[in-house]
Formats: structure tokens, sequence, C-alpha cells
């Protein structure tokens, strides 16, 4: 009895690693596909801010990356939705290189689409800002060229004050000649009706004395 139980004590340890083993061998070939190829780094970082917008932007991933036309996309935009890409990106490797211009102010958004090594699209996004101080001094110089027009429309109405009492004076001049004669008239009629009159009036109260007495 003691003969047949000892082997098989023997025999189970043997037959745990055993399976142990086989089940660590269907994980760890697992592991590797998994895990896909990722961007490790930009130039620019994401949320730099820069002075002035860059020459281009440069990817750098963990692996190499498919050159397939089309594959690789990335946008690049301004704050006003504008494209600042200049022509399509460079792969070389696990690099990627796109050029840019232009110039923009404010918020520039990256959107990237590439094929890592293992045949997996991979895509993401972010973003940096270049200030918008280097556009204020451009718009400054605006307004001072559209002051100058304005003393132009100040000399017109200066000439109209001396146009205007011109035509007033001849028109008051000629006004007063008919009426200062119309009234020396009327005084003159006025003056020989009460000379004619006065005299009718003298002569009845005349007569009227003499036929009295």
């Amino acid at each position: 009895m003691t003969s047949s139980v000892t082997p098989r004590r023997r025999l189970l340890p043997t037959v745990l690693a055993a399976g142990l083993l086989a089940a660590a061998a269907l994980f760890v070939p697992a592991s590797p596909a998994a895990a896909h190829d990722e961007l490790v780094s930009t130039d620019p970082a994401a949320g730099a801010t820069l002075e002035a917008l860059p020459a281009q932007i440069t990817f750098s991933y963990s692996a190499d990356i498919l050159t397939d036309a089309g594959a690789t996309v990335i946008e690049v935009t301004d704050s006003s939705g504008a494209s600042l890409a200049d022509g399509a990106p460079t792969v070389s490797g696990a690099e990627v290189t796109q050029a840019l211009t232009g110039s923009a102010s404010g918020t520039v958004t990256v959107k990237w689409r590439v094929v890592s090594s293992d045949g997996h699209p991979i895509d993401g996004d972010f973003a940096f800002s270049v200030p918008a101080a280097a556009v204020s001094p451009s718009a400054t110089a605006t307004p001072t060229a559209s002051v100058s027009p304005a003393p132009t429309e100040s000399t017109t109405p200066a000439q109209t004050p001396n146009a205007t009492p011109l035509p007033t004076e001849n028109t008051s001049a000629p006004s007063p000649l008919p009426w200062i004669l119309l009234a020396v008239l009327l005084v003159i009629v006025a003056g020989v009706l009460v000379y004619v009159f006065a005299s009718r009036s003298g002569r009845k109260t005349a007569g009227g004395d003499t036929a009295g007495r």
C-alpha cells in the first residue's frame, strides 16, 4: 500500500508545474500583440506657448511608422479654422515631420493619424499657442490712417458761414425802399386830405357867420 501512494504524491507537483508553464505560455505571446506603437513626444510640445508659428512640427513614435500612401494624415489649424499645413507630412522611420506655412495667433490645433508598425492605425490631437501680441502692432497702424481724412472734412464747413451772409445783405437792402416810399406817399395823401377837409369846414363856418349878421 505504501509503495503505490508515494509515486502519486511525487507525480502531483510535476503535473501542477506543467500546467502553470502551459498557462504562462498562453499569456506571454498575447502581451506584445496588445501593445501598439504610441506617440512619444512632439516638437513643439503639447500646451507650449511660442513667440511665433514654427516652421514645422516633429512627431516621435515608439516604432517605425508605415509609409503607405494616405496612411499618415496631419491637420494643423489656427483659431479661425484655417489650415497651416504646408504639403504632405514626411515619414522617416519612427519620426514624422509636417511643414507649416503662414502666420497664426492664439491656439493652434494639431490632429494626427498614422499606421503603426503592426498595421494598426492610431491617432490623437494636441494644441499649442502663439501670442496675439505679434499681430497687434499692424492693427494699431490702421486707426492713424483713418484719422487723416477727418481734417479735410472740417475745412469745408468753415467756408459755408462766409457764403451765407452775402445773400442776406443783397435781399435785405432793396426791401426797405418801397416801404419807405409808400409810407411817405401815404403821409402826403393824408396831409392833403386833412387840408382839404379843414379848408371846407372853415368856409362853411365863415358863411354861416355872414348870413347871421
